[in-house]
């Protein structure tokens, strides 16, 4: 489908809503995927990336509770739609087929994960 791909920063925001499941909102991300990833991301790139996945409808938002923590300003949670859960699977798996694909002496580093 046109207009679906998935990048590889699309798919690490995905992989990151899908691990913090509830607390899936935008700083929250951002420090996940510099966690995990060890890789700086500004807040505004996390932000850009949920817009296109909400675009794509992979991801889903909704608005959480205002607080005055946030200077009356509600979260935006963010969850894994069905399709983005499809296309998660859909890129694992494309990226299993290719490494199946790439014999053992094809490197000299090991990588038996």
């Amino acid at each position: 489908m046109k207009g679906t791909h998935l990048g590889e920063f699309e798919e690490i925001i995905l992989l990151a809503v899908a691990a913090l499941q509830e607390d899936a909102y935008g700083l929250a991300i951002k420090r996940e995927i510099e966690e995990q990833a060890n890789r700086r991301v500004t807040i505004s790139a996390v932000h850009a990336a949920a817009n296109r996945l909400e675009d794509k409808g992979y991801l889903k938002a909704e608005f959480g509770e205002k607080s005055a923590r946030r200077g009356g300003k509600r979260k935006k949670v963010y969850r894994v739609s069905l399709e983005g859960q499809y296309a998660l699977r859909a890129a694992h798996e494309l990226r299993q087929r290719m490494w199946r694909r790439i014999s053992p002496s094809t490197f000299q580093i090991d990588l038996s994960w």
